[in-house]
């Protein structure tokens, strides 16, 4: 696995995972932990949430530390 990918699934990841963690702290005044995991609208929303962060904040957080090593080699 290139490095590019390993760094999107981690700076990605663990935004994705912290939105999960999040949402769902944050509906436990209307929902019980186990009844959002139940629901197969947390798992969509969980696997959203992982996509858009791996894919898209990781890229851009890729493109920002390609540029921050480029600047600091010249």
């Amino acid at each position: 696995m290139s490095e590019r990918w390993k760094y999107q699934i981690k700076s990605g990841g663990l935004w994705g995972v912290f939105m999960i963690l999040f949402m769902s702290l944050y509906e436990l005044k209307e929902k019980s932990f186990s009844e959002q995991l139940s629901n197969p609208n947390f798992f969509i929303r969980a696997f959203f949430y992982l996509v858009t962060g791996i894919f898209l904040l990781g890229y851009y957080n890729w493109k920002q530390k390609e540029k921050r090593e480029n600047s600091n080699n010249k």
